[in-house]
């Protein structure tokens, strides 16, 4: 009946592991079986089964070090610019704590 209506299921063998991805968390499902259904060109992945983890999404983030801040920090430590980039990056953009990173090591 399924091929009248122009769609096929095919399984896909051998997942190890599905990893949905939110904005706030991944959702983690281990052994699980996995099917794709055709359907008029339209491909619908199927997951099923298995044991089922969550997870804090991890979000990294770049901070922007504008270039006044990196100029103004190797003034003060007499470190290149991009050392003084480099440090306020470990510093979170802190400007005393990148002078004072730079200074002690």
């Amino acid at each position: 009946m399924m091929q009248r209506m122009g769609m096929s299921m095919d399984s896909v063998p051998e997942v190890t592991q599905v990893i949905v991805k939110t904005a706030t968390k991944d959702i983690v499902i281990e052994e699980p079986e996995v099917a794709i259904l055709n359907m008029q060109g339209q491909r619908v992945y199927q997951v099923m089964g298995g044991r089922v983890t969550e997870k804090a999404a991890v979000v990294e983030k770049k901070i922007v070090i504008p270039e006044e801040d990196a100029q103004l920090v190797a003034g003060q430590t007499g470190k290149t610019v991009e050392t003084a980039r480099k440090a306020l990056e470990e510093s979170g953009g802190d400007l005393a704590k990148a002078i004072l990173l730079l200074q002690s090591g």
